[in-house]
């Protein structure tokens, strides 16, 4: 089961979901339940939704409002 964390702004209103699974990886979903990207541990490595590597380490918040 993924562990999931809320991610809320300055006023306590939820911006974003974020899942992380056993293994490490995680994933970030809007709050329409849209999956905005991935990060992968093992990689290291930061991607969108579609597959676009967004950068290295987990950049997975700046997807937000994207």
């Amino acid at each position: 089961m993924d562990q999931e964390e809320t991610i809320k702004d300055f006023y306590g209103r939820p911006l974003a979901y974020l899942y992380t699974k056993p293994n490490g990886d995680q994933y970030i979903k809007d709050t329409a339940l849209r999956t905005l990207g991935f990060y992968y541990k093992d990689k290291n490595s930061t991607t969108d939704f579609y597959g676009r590597p967004v950068g290295t380490g987990n950049l997975l918040t700046t997807l937000i409002g994207r």
